[in-house]
């Protein structure tokens, strides 16, 4: 009885690490998620809603917020899960500014990359608010990768204005320095200003280190706001975005982390769904 016990616990070991190291065909790993998709339930209660998330198998976070908490104490609650941050998101001008208290915190939890997704601007996007951006991330980058991190760029739409036949973010992709400065394809805002995100990572495979996946709306039209109300984040494969043929891409890219993100008032229901739906891909 004891040996068909050991057996049978093993064969359990084996078949959840198997599980764990194959999530799907397409999408081989459990992706990650953006602490962003359960903002308000971390701002409630952090180590329960981090429970709930490895409740889902999701056991690594890009997060862009500390809720409150030292670098520290979140790496603690992370460490005491089993968990880890894999990416720390931050704004434009605390990296620009206070570079080294960004590069504490995220060697602190434990990240590899540090993401912004925003560049500060009044007006829409020109040659010389993307010449300032070249600069700055080519700084912002370099710093950091002599810390041994690395700096990924994460789009929000408004950069794919056209300009000389391609785009502004084209523009930034060729004159920054590829040494210093990788990028974050968040699929949702490269689609809703018209762009096709498989396309893209097929242009740049070497650029895109990180992704967000994440699905829009049907029916909703895009702009080059950077900007759409939080009920259009849906469940993946319900909305437009052709997310088979992107992830198909993705696999031929330097994209070592993909992250749910779902900014939807529904993400708790949402995201176990989304989870299903790569998985049965």
């Amino acid at each position: 009885m004891k040996n068909i016990l050991t057996i049978a616990f093993c064969t359990l070991c084996l078949t959840t690490v198997f599980a764990q190291k194959n999530f799907g065909k397409l999408v081989k790993n459990t992706p990650g998620m953006v602490s962003y998709t359960f903002r308000k339930d971390f701002a409630k209660d952090l180590p329960k809603t981090l429970d709930y998330t490895k409740s889902l198998g999701i056991t690594n976070i890009e997060f862009s917020n500390l809720f409150g908490k030292k670098a520290s104490e979140l790496r603690a609650l992370l460490d005491e899960r089993g968990m880890i941050c894999t990416s720390y998101g931050t704004n434009y001008d605390a990296l620009l500014n206070k570079t080294d208290s960004i590069i504490q915190d995220a060697k602190t939890l434990g990240a590899e990359f540090v993401r912004v997704a925003w560049i500060p601007h009044s007006k829409p996007m020109d040659i010389e608010l993307a010449k300032k951006t070249v600069a700055d991330f080519n700084a912002m980058g370099k710093k950091l990768k002599e810390a041994g991190l690395t700096f990924c760029y994460h789009n929000h739409g408004f950069e794919f204005l056209p300009y000389e036949g391609e785009t502004y973010f084209d523009y930034i992709v060729k004159n920054t320095n590829p040494k210093y400065v990788s990028f974050e394809m968040d699929i949702l805002w490269v689609f809703h200003p018209g762009q096709d995100p498989a396309a893209l990572l097929k242009k740049y495979p070497k650029r895109f280190r990180l992704m967000h996946v994440k699905d829009l709306k049907k029916g909703v039209k895009g702009d080059f706001t950077g900007g759409t109300p939080s009920s259009n984040d849906v469940t993946l494969g319900t909305g437009q975005l052709n997310l088979p043929e992107i992830l198909k891409a993705a696999r031929k890219t330097k994209i070592k982390h993909f992250y749910i993100e779902d900014e939807n008032d529904k993400s708790m229901e949402q995201v176990p769904l989304s989870l299903a739906y790569l998985k049965s891909l």
